[in-house]
C-alpha cells in the first residue's frame, strides 16, 4: 500500500472528550471518526486492525470446530418475549417499530434468534453437538457511552452458541472454547487472564471473563499471590476469619450527634473502622427488609447479596422512611442490636467481638455489642468486596487486586433459554429433553481499544504484529529527487510483498519529520528508512517501534532482514 493513495489522517492534537489513552491515539491516527456519542466510522486504517483481529478470532473459532453464519441486527419482540427479556433487558435494548407498527430491536446479543433457529432445525440429539458462531455489528443503548470504542453503543462483537444433548457435551465444548479464547489473545500478543465471573443478565450456572490487565479498566480483578486463581472481584469469595478469643464486655451506649458515616465515627468517637459495622437495609423478594451487616472498613457486594435466597433480585435497597418505620432510627445510627427483621452478617463482622454499631436511636452507637448475647438471631454469608490482602479462596497466598479490561465472555449458558423458548431434541430414548448451550463472546473492537491500552508511549500506539495495520513501512526520503532512492524504495517495497510481508510505503510528499511523527503514532512495527546518504555507504535504516535507536543494514540483506525481525514482533 501506498500512502499516497491511502488516506492517513493524523493529528498532533489530542480531543479534549477523550478520556482515556486508547481513545486519544485512535482519534489522532486517525483509526476511528465520532458521528454521534459512541457511534464511530472506522477509517481505513483502524478497519485493517480490525479485520486482523477478526481473522485470528475466524480461524480459532473454526479450529475449535465451530460453524460460521450471520443473524440479523434487527430482530422481532416476539422472541424477546418468549424468553421472557423483552421488558428484563432494560433500556439498554434499543426498541423501534416498523410500518406495520409492529415492535422490533436492534440486536445487543443473539441468544433468541439462535435459540430459535437451532428449535427450527434441529430435532435429534444425532445432529448435536454443534456450535455456531458469527462476527457481527451489535447494539446497546448505553446511558452513557465513553472511552470510544471501548463503552460504545455500535460495536463488532463476535459471538458464537453451542447446542447439547447433556451437560457433559456442555463441558467439553465449553474448555474447548477456553482454550481457544486463550489461544486468541496468545495469538494477538495481548496480555490477558481469564477470570471466573458472574453470569449476569445473560444467565447460566458457570462463566469466565478473560481480562486484558490495563490501569484504564473499569473492572476489578483479584489474583492469588501463589497460585493461578483468579476471578472478578464481583466473584471472589471472601473466606471465614479465625475467631479471636476475647472476653466479652458490657453493652454500653453513647451518644454519637453528626456521626452518620463510618468515617465520622472513627475521626469523633476514635473508633477504628475494622472494630465497627454497619447495617444496610435491602428488600426480599415480598418487599419486606431484610439487615445485611457489614465490617465497618467492608463494602457490600451487591452481586453476592442479591443471591442470598430471598433477596429481590435485581437487589433493592430500602427507602430510609420504610427503614426509619422499622427501626425508630434514620440512616447513620442503625444496628442489628434489638431488629424484628431477618439478619445477615458478612463473615468477617460475625467473628467481631466487643464491636461498635448503631442503636437503633438517632445520634447514639451501642459499645461492646455481641453476637449471640445482643444479636441472637441471625445468618452468615459472604456478603463483602474482597480487598488486597485477603486470603485467597484457592487457599494458597493472599489476593492482590489489578484492573483489567474484559474483551470475551464464556458461559455455560444450561437449559434457560431452550427451556424458555422450547427448543427441544429427541434424545436417545426417545423423549423430548431441552438442549443444553453455552455461550461465548468476544469484543472485537474493544480488543483493539485495550490492546492500545497495553501498547503505547508518548509517541503513540505500539501494535503487537499480529493487530497492525501494517508490518512494515518504508520511508524513503526525497525520492521525488534522487532516482537512487526511488530505486531502492520501490525494489524492497516488491521484494518484500513478494516474501508475504504486509508493507507499506510513505511516498507521500512531507518533510521527514512527519512521515517518521506518522509512523510512531499508527504504531507500525518496524520502519526502514531509505536515504542517499545511507545508500552511498550501501545501507538502510531498520528501526524496530520498541527500539530506541535504528540499525544499519546492508541494502542486499535488509528483506531477510526485516522478515527475520518481524519474528519478534
Amino acid at each position: 500500500m501506498r500512502f499516497s493513495r491511502f488516506p492517513i489522517s493524523t493529528t498532533k492534537e489530542t480531543p479534549a472528550d477523550a478520556e482515556v489513552i486508547s481513545h486519544q491515539l485512535m482519534l489522532r491516527a486517525g483509526l476511528i471518526k465520532r458521528i454521534a456519542a459512541g457511534i464511530y466510522t472506522w477509517m481505513p486504517l483502524g478497519l485493517k486492525v480490525v479485520r486482523n483481529v477478526e481473522r485470528v478470532v475466524r480461524e480459532e473459532m473454526e479450529n475449535a470446530g465451530a460453524v460460521e453464519l450471520s443473524m440479523p441486527v434487527v430482530q422481532p419482540a416476539e422472541l424477546w418475549e418468549e424468553s421472557g427479556r423483552w421488558e428484563q433487558y432494560g433500556p439498554e435494548l434499543c426498541r423501534l417499530k416498523d410500518r406495520h407498527d409492529r415492535d422490533f430491536c436492534l440486536g445487543p446479543t443473539h441468544e433468541e434468534v439462535i435459540t430459535d433457529l437451532a428449535k427450527t432445525e434441529i430435532r435429534s440429539y444425532k445432529r448435536l453437538p454443534v456450535n455456531f458462531f458469527q462476527i457481527q455489528t451489535k447494539f446497546r443503548d448505553e446511558i452513557r457511552p465513553r472511552f470510544g470504542v471501548m463503552r460504545s453503543r455500535e460495536f463488532v462483537m463476535k459471538d458464537a452458541y453451542s447446542f447439547h444433548e447433556d451437560q457433559a457435551s456442555l463441558e467439553e465444548t465449553y474448555w474447548r472454547m477456553h482454550e481457544a479464547y486463550s489461544t486468541i489473545f496468545d495469538r494477538l500478543g495481548l496480555d490477558y487472564r481469564p477470570v471466573e465471573a458472574d453470569t449476569g443478565s445473560i444467565g447460566g450456572s458457570h462463566s469466565h471473563e478473560f481480562h486484558m490487565l490495563a490501569e484504564s479498566g473499569e473492572d476489578d480483578i483479584a489474583f492469588s499471590t501463589e497460585s493461578d486463581f483468579a476471578a472478578n472481584v464481583e466473584l471472589a469469595e471472601g473466606l471465614m476469619p479465625v475467631a479471636v478469643e476475647q472476653e466479652a464486655a458490657a453493652l454500653e451506649v453513647f451518644d454519637t450527634p453528626n456521626a452518620k458515616t463510618i468515617d465520622a465515627l472513627a475521626k469523633h468517637y476514635d473508633v477504628p473502622a475494622a472494630s465497627s459495622i454497619k447495617t444496610l437495609f435491602v428488600e426480599d423478594a415480598k418487599g419486606e427488609l431484610v439487615a445485611l451487616v457489614l465490617r465497618g472498613d467492608h463494602q457490600l457486594n451487591e452481586i453476592k447479596a442479591e443471591k442470598i435466597e430471598g433477596i429481590s433480585q435485581p437487589l433493592r435497597m430500602a427507602q430510609e422512611t420504610a427503614v426509619k418505620n422499622a427501626t425508630g432510627a434514620s440512616f447513620g445510627s442503625l444496628g442489628p442490636v434489638g431488629l424484628d427483621t431477618r439478619v445477615v452478617v458478612d463473615r468477617a463482622a460475625s467473628v467481631l467481638v466487643n464491636f461498635v454499631c448503631g442503636a437503633n436511636e438517632d445520634d447514639k452507637h451501642f459499645r461492646n455489642a455481641n453476637w449471640g448475647r445482643d444479636v441472637k438471631n441471625f445468618e452468615v454469608a459472604d456478603l463483602r468486596t474482597v480487598v488486597a490482602g485477603d486470603p485467597s479462596p484457592c487457599g494458597k497466598g493472599v489476593l492482590e487486586i489489578k484492573r483489567g479490561i474484559e474483551v470475551g465472555h464464556i458461559f455455560q449458558l444450561g437449559t434457560k433459554y431452550s427451556e424458555a423458548m422450547n427448543a427441544t431434541v429427541l434424545d436417545q430414548n426417545g423423549k423430548s429433553v431441552p438442549m443444553t448451550m453455552g455461550c461465548y463472546g468476544i469484543g472485537i473492537t474493544r480488543i483493539v481499544a485495550a490492546a492500545i491500552e497495553q501498547n503505547h508511549d508518548e509517541n503513540g500506539i505500539i501494535w503487537p504484529g499480529a493487530m497492525a495495520p501494517f508490518w512494515v513501512v518504508l520511508i524513503p526520503l526525497g525520492m521525488d529527487k534522487s532516482e537512487a532512492v526511488a530505486t531502492a524504495a520501490e525494489t524492497m517495497y516488491a521484494d518484500l510483498k513478494t516474501a508475504g510481508v504486509n508493507v507499506a510505503m510513505d511516498d507521500r510528499k512531507e518533510r521527514p519529520g512527519v512521515k517518521f511523527a506518522d509512523c510512531e503514532l499508527m504504531g507500525i512495527p518496524l520502519r526502514v528508512t531509505i536515504g542517499e546518504r545511507s545508500l552511498n555507504e550501501g545501507v538502510v535504516e531498520v528501526q524496530g517501534r520498541r527500539d530506541s535507536e535504528a540499525t544499519n543494514v546492508a541494502l542486499e540483506s535488509a528483506v531477510a532482514f526485516v522478515a527475520d525481525s518481524l519474528k519478534k514482533h
